[in-house]
């Protein structure tokens, strides 16, 4: 007895085709050598700085740096003033975010109530915003001042006759609310365009609802604009780490360093004592600082978009 046995065949699975490789586009080719660039501008500078902080530098006879290891760094670590500088740095983070944060907020409010005259107000509000920072100190100084400033004596009037850039206490008060001045009208912009972004229905059902104005403001329109709150915080946070200009303008960091911040040590150290190697490790930690900030409201927007 014979069997046929059929031979088995296996069907063969095609061949998935290769990935196609990525090419550069004509976008970006066009954008290569402006990317080439600004690579070149960043991280060239960001290299020399972590050199130099490793280094001693010198002037004399030619820029050269000569290998210190980490002595410039165990400085840092160890300066008894620097500490002092940064819990000046944080206090006067806070208190000028915190002012220009509650002062914009309401001032956006105010001018989002407004029917008649919006965008006039709008101007005039706005106008510190555009003077360049130098001037907001030259003009500071001008009007503390002991002799002729206009808010020297109305303090005097109130029972203030002492100099106000010359104590340690009101010197400080007087950069903070030069700065609160400057910057609180970036951040009423910035929640005015938020605040004209949240939806008109939603309000009228809160109204109908029986809701006031308070709970009006607190459960829909703060919880509508908190993202772009975040927005203007992280704006001003990474601007207020670096101030520079008012201070130096008006009191140098005096009196008895009440005013001096990281920055303007910073500035002292490489421009006055031409001490590069060290002012190099003071600014890699500002900004190393300026990421950990950046870094924290980013996640909070980002737990925001999640939330939502």
């Amino acid at each position: 007895m014979t069997t046929d046995t059929e031979p088995t065949t296996t069907s063969a699975r095609p061949a998935e085709p290769a990935p196609p490789r990525r090419r550069i586009g004509f976008t970006g080719r066009m954008m290569a050598p402006g990317i080439a660039l600004l690579a070149a501008l960043t991280v060239l500078p960001f290299v020399t700085i972590v050199v130099m902080s490793f280094s001693e530098v010198h002037l004399l006879g030619g820029l050269s740096l000569d290998f210190a290891g980490l002595s410039n760094w165990a400085r840092f670590f160890t300066d008894p003033e620097m500490g002092w500088f940064w819990l000046r740095t944080a206090l006067y983070f806070v208190l000028t975010l915190g002012l220009e944060m509650v002062l914009g907020v309401l001032l956006a409010l105010c001018v989002w109530r407004l029917i008649r005259g919006r965008n006039l107000v709008l101007s005039m509000l706005l106008l510190p915003m555009f003077v360049a920072p130098v001037l907001v100190g030259l003009l500071g100084r001008f009007l503390v001042d002991p002799t002729i400033g206009l808010y020297s004596w109305l303090l005097e009037q109130l029972g203030y006759g002492g100099d106000v850039l010359g104590g340690t206490f009101s010197a400080f008060a007087a950069v903070v609310a030069m700065d609160v001045w400057e910057w609180t009208p970036l951040i009423a912009l910035i929640t005015l365009a938020g605040l004209t972004s949240v939806p008109l229905p939603l309000r009228e059902a809160a109204a109908l609802d029986g809701a006031g104005r308070w709970q009006t403001l607190r459960h829909i329109v703060l919880p509508s604009i908190s993202n772009v709150l975040l927005v203007a915080l992280l704006i001003r946070a990474m601007d207020a780490i670096r101030y520079f200009d008012i201070i130096w303008v008006t009191t140098n960091g005096g009196p008895a360093n009440a005013t001096k911040i990281v920055p303007v040590r910073l500035y002292e150290t490489a421009f006055r004592f031409f001490d590069f190697g060290y002012a190099a490790v003071i600014g890699l930690a500002m900004l190393l600082a300026s990421i950990v900030i950046a870094r924290t409201f980013v996640r909070m927007l980002d737990r925001k978009g999640l939330a939502r």
